[in-house]
């Protein structure tokens, strides 16, 4: 079992940056790849970023490439997602979720614990 809380989302100018963390607890959060979703109003789910268990290794949406960076720390049991230069399309409800498996993915449905969420939204 793992639990995720998100935190660091708020109000930004685009071009501004936030840094998003999620806070994971239970034994398996170091064996578990992380991923990084977002849910627009009216919109479905989707994928922003992946890691895999190390940190070895991300995947990134075409979206959100050379702006978003995921990463994590295993010792701290955290994984973040910087974002830069926001756009106001970037404006959501952002998820963390991990996957029991040490492989990242970028179907939701392969991820099987998701924290609450944590709002983004940026004014043009």
């Amino acid at each position: 079992q793992v639990q995720l809380v998100e935190s660091g989302g708020g109000l930004v100018q685009a071009g501004g940056s936030l840094r998003l963390s999620c806070a994971g607890s239970g034994r398996t959060f170091v064996n578990s790849a992380m991923g990084w979703f977002r849910q627009a109003p009216g919109k479905e789910r989707e994928f922003v970023a992946a890691i895999n268990r190390s940190g070895g290794s991300t995947y990134d949406a075409d979206s959100v490439k050379g702006r978003f960076t995921i990463s994590r720390d295993n010792a701290k049991n955290t994984v973040y997602l910087t974002m830069n230069n926001l756009k106001p399309e970037d404006t959501a409800v952002y998820y963390c979720a991990a996957r029991r498996n040490i492989y990242s993915s970028s179907d939701a449905a392969e991820y099987a614990y998701w924290g609450q969420g944590t709002q983004v939204t940026v004014s043009s």
